[in-house]
């Protein structure tokens, strides 16, 4: 059998060397359908199915597809980013090729992540849509009703969210046959067969009987949406409002996902400046406290000055006057994390420094 370096992926499948991603799937979908021996009776043709096969599967990994370019051109160690040997021989500890000496990543090297092929049918529920909307502190308090527009995904009305114009929604893949994997020969490797998942099919074993030509064969398209979301009185920062079947639509006839509503009072959140500036404080704290029971504050003090002025001003710049009750809680919040960050660190500081002290002016309390 050849081997690795003998093989033109390229040329397998008819691409060019610099062929985008989009270009070798298309070109593997139109071979795998000739090549199929279930198509295709000629003698050589499930021979030559698993040389494509071989090929896609190592052209459609990008790691893997610069490993194979680097090996072709002689210098395999470029693929793995770093650099070759050096002449005088190996220097041991190269991991480059994912360990047992595969060159495309560990045992069986090929993926099993399922990715949805552009006319393969696998409903699933759409996801939900997640949109930030901004609330003074008297509409948080008496509760209101905002309009909003958000991007999301409409069932298509040209094939009603199925995907296909025909009656039949759906038929086999052709290229896997309908199990949703197709089998790859590692002989090269001595590693006998690997299965991967069906590209065309994303392994779900379906692929679109009739692709609908506005949504492509995915049963929704691209809408700018419009909803109004309903605040009850009393919400906070943070606070959701979920809208059922309003977020994007799912593929092929699966259930529409929801609108979800995020409360943004920014008299209630805690960010920026402000958020640091509590952390900060609460980091020195540790060291003035501690070092106040220890006789060294003078110089903890002195160290401390600059973080300590530094977060009280972040903190009163953020128009604390004005904040509320919850603003406070979560400032708080903020700073105890420092003091518990901080307070190891300021044993350790305060324990060392008091027995240098000791140490070093021990000897004069008796002069």
């Amino acid at each position: 059998m050849a081997g690795m370096n003998d093989k033109d992926y390229y040329a397998i499948l008819g691409v060019d060397k610099d062929a985008s991603a989009k270009d070798i799937q298309k070109a593997f979908q139109q071979k795998a359908r000739k090549l199929h021996p279930d198509v295709n009776k000629e003698p050589d043709a499930e021979e030559r199915f698993k040389e494509v096969s071989e090929a896609y599967a190592v052209l459609s990994d990008e790691q893997k597809r610069a490993r194979y370019d680097a090996m072709r051109s002689g210098n395999p160690f470029v693929a793995a980013g770093g650099p070759a040997p050096a002449s005088g021989g190996y220097s041991g500890g190269y991991t480059g090729f994912g360990g047992f000496g595969f060159p495309f990543g560990g045992m069986g090297g090929f993926s099993t992540q399922r990715r949805r092929g552009a006319s393969a049918y696998n409903p699933s529920i759409g996801a939900d849509v997640v949109v930030e909307v901004k609330l003074s502190r008297e509409q948080a308090r008496d509760g209101a009703r905002v309009a909003v527009k958000y991007p999301r995904y409409e069932s298509c009305d040209n094939c009603h969210g199925s995907g296909s114009v025909a009656s039949e929604h759906h038929r086999a893949c052709p290229t896997c046959g309908g199990t949703g994997s197709i089998a790859v020969d590692l002989g090269m490797f001595g590693m006998g067969q690997a299965r991967m998942v069906c590209p065309e099919c994303g392994g779900s074993g379906k692929v679109v009987a009739d692709p609908c030509p506005v949504c492509g064969g995915e049963g929704r398209t691209r809408v700018q949406g419009e909803a109004v979301v309903e605040f009850p009185a009393g919400t906070h920062d943070g606070d959701l409002v979920r809208m059922k079947g309003r977020g994007n639509a799912g593929t092929n006839g699966g259930e529409t996902g929801d609108l979800v509503g995020r409360a943004h009072v920014s008299a209630e959140r805690l960010e920026g400046r402000a958020r640091s500036g509590f952390y900060t404080l609460g980091l020195v704290t540790p060291f003035l406290v501690l070092s106040s029971f220890s006789g060294t504050f003078s110089m903890f003090l002195l160290l401390c000055a600059i973080p300590l002025v530094m977060g009280l001003v972040m903190v009163l710049s953020d128009d604390v006057f004005h904040r509320s009750g919850l603003w406070w809680k979560r400032g708080l919040q903020v700073f105890a994390s420092g003091v518990s960050n901080g307070l190891i660190f300021a044993l350790i500081s305060v324990w060392f420094s008091s027995c240098t002290q000791a140490m070093f002016l021990g000897p004069y309390r008796y002069m």
